[in-house]
């Protein structure tokens, strides 16, 4: 199985990492308002920790820092280049960011909010993806919020085609030739898999959660459970 114990950012975006943060707002539709949307959503969980799975370069960790006053983030991610580059972004924020290399499929520590921004599209499997759902459900206490910032794509073809198109103008829009940005949805669908938002929410909702798809923008949701 192709999961996150194996994923490099380098590697699979064909970047270097200290050019993530700039890259990831041309290849991500409403990437700002994701992250404000998803941090918004986890705003009821502090005072408690909250854990950030696949952290990356810690863009979620920092909104969600910088938004709710009282939270403390735990980021959680395989690939130590993009911690490293976290750990410097949020620097300013002293022991209330930490940081521990690690994948999301690992055993998950107690927590009152979990969250995860375009992380979890590398596990192919939805039998895979569930049993994670699953996981970090027992791990949240009573009340616990469950955010999930990702691309999904629509399982009927028109629908399909049409999102795919939206996502490839956005790529457009900023600065990148068409013929390239579909060259990068080939690239990328080497070790990313996007499921229907219906088929995530069944599967979030099977783990015990209320559920619910709070933004949508071009195959960009952020998804919300309530345990």
């Amino acid at each position: 199985m192709n999961d996150d114990a194996s994923h490099s950012v380098r590697r699979h975006l064909r970047i270097a990492v200290d050019e993530y943060d700039a890259a990831i707002r041309r290849f991500i539709p409403g990437y700002e308002e994701m992250l404000a949307v998803a941090a918004d959503a986890l705003a009821p969980a502090a005072p408690g920790p909250i854990i950030d799975l696949g952290a990356g370069t810690g863009a979620l960790s920092e909104a969600i820092l910088d938004s709710v006053g009282d939270a403390v983030l735990e980021l959680i991610d395989v690939d130590p280049e993009m911690l490293n580059q976290a750990r410097t972004r949020l620097t300013r924020f002293g022991d209330r960011a930490r940081f521990t290399r690690a994948s999301f499929l690992d055993p998950l520590p107690r927590c009152r909010g979990a969250a995860a921004s375009l992380a979890l599209h590398h596990i192919p499997l939805m039998e895979t993806k569930q049993e994670l759902y699953g996981r970090v459900f027992q791990t949240l206490e009573p009340g616990g919020i469950f955010v999930n910032a990702d691309a999904t794509m629509p399982r009927e073809p028109a629908a399909r085609e049409a999102t795919w198109r939206g996502w490839a103008d956005h790529l457009v829009a900023n600065g990148i030739d068409e013929r390239r940005a579909f060259e990068h949805f080939e690239d990328w669908s080497e070790e990313d898999t996007y499921f229907p938002i219906e088929d995530e929410l069944a599967a979030v909702a099977a783990a015990g959660f209320a559920t619910d798809c709070v933004w949508h923008e071009v195959g960009i949701t952020v998804i919300v459970g309530r345990k």
